[in-house]
């Protein structure tokens, strides 16, 4: 539940990342949760104090791409926004990224990795030149990809959590 409050936060925070502030927007609050928004970056930072540990959310179109052990960003891909979060259970992230290889391809890619993860892919489908996969290992870790053309390109949105 404080996760989803702190995806929400992240979202709120961004939404306000095009304001013309100079400043960079912090905030500390009682249940010792903190908060910041770099305005020339864009990227937002949040962590929260849980029973379990703490829980960390960074946002924005250059945080760095990190992935779950055996996960890589399609090569050559650039990356359109980021958020990647840390909790004392494990992590996630969402990556979008813009890429010149098909939808086909990136799917394959990123099928390959699942699958040496012991990701047992669960659906699979194909819409309008685009490709959807997603599935779920016996551990718990969870994936998606979807790709699809946009003008001359391929946009990518991979989705991966293991313990979040």
């Amino acid at each position: 539940m404080r996760i989803t409050a702190l995806a929400i936060a992240a979202t709120l925070a961004l939404a306000a990342c095009g304001s013309d502030q100079s400043e960079t927007p912090a905030s500390a609050d009682a249940d010792g949760s903190e908060s910041s928004i770099d305005t020339e970056s864009g990227e937002a930072n949040f962590t929260l104090d849980t029973p379990e540990g703490e829980a960390t959310l960074r946002a924005g179109p250059d945080v760095e791409v990190d992935l779950i052990d055996g996960f890589t960003l399609v090569e050559g891909a650039e990356v359109v926004s980021n958020t990647v979060v840390d909790t004392a259970a494990g992590k996630g992230a969402i990556l979008t990224f813009k890429s010149d290889k098909s939808p086909e391809e990136i799917a394959e890619h990123y099928r390959a990795q699942a699958q040496a993860a012991g990701i047992d892919i669960q659906i699979e489908t194909a819409i309008n030149g685009g490709k959807m996969l997603g599935g779920e290992s016996a551990s718990g870790t969870t994936f998606s990809i979807t790709a699809y053309p946009a003008d001359d390109a391929t946009l990518g949105q991979l989705t991966i959590g293991s313990g979040v």
